[in-house]
């Protein structure tokens, strides 16, 4: 079996109000960030209200990600981490079926 080269992918999303708010509200919870803080060995961290799908691997998104999305992945003061599936679920967000959050490092 092959690969499946993948030309173009949109990857481009509408999330609900009431679903947004929800999803927010999860991902900026104080537990939920002292959590990730103490995981990735930093002061703390605030949530830039950032989110985009993961893209196919290709020459034009070796990262994974949209392309204005690299300068993130490229920065030591950005952490970019996958939105926990249990937060998609209470959100009630289906599809896109994973997200990705941006969120600033605070130097303590």
């Amino acid at each position: 079996m092959g690969l499946k080269i993948i030309e173009s992918f949109d990857g481009r999303f509408t999330l609900e109000p009431e679903s947004k708010k929800t999803l927010f509200g999860l991902l900026t919870n104080q537990q939920f960030l002292e959590e990730v803080s103490q995981h990735l060995k930093i002061p703390s961290l605030e949530f830039t209200q950032l989110l985009f799908q993961p893209v196919p691997y290709s020459m034009a998104t070796p990262k994974g990600m949209p392309p204005e999305f690299e300068p993130y992945h490229q920065s030591e003061d950005y952490i970019i981490i996958n939105v926990p599936a249990n937060f998609m679920f209470k959100a009630k967000i289906f599809n896109p079926s994973r997200l990705c959050a941006i969120y600033r490092q605070l130097k303590s």
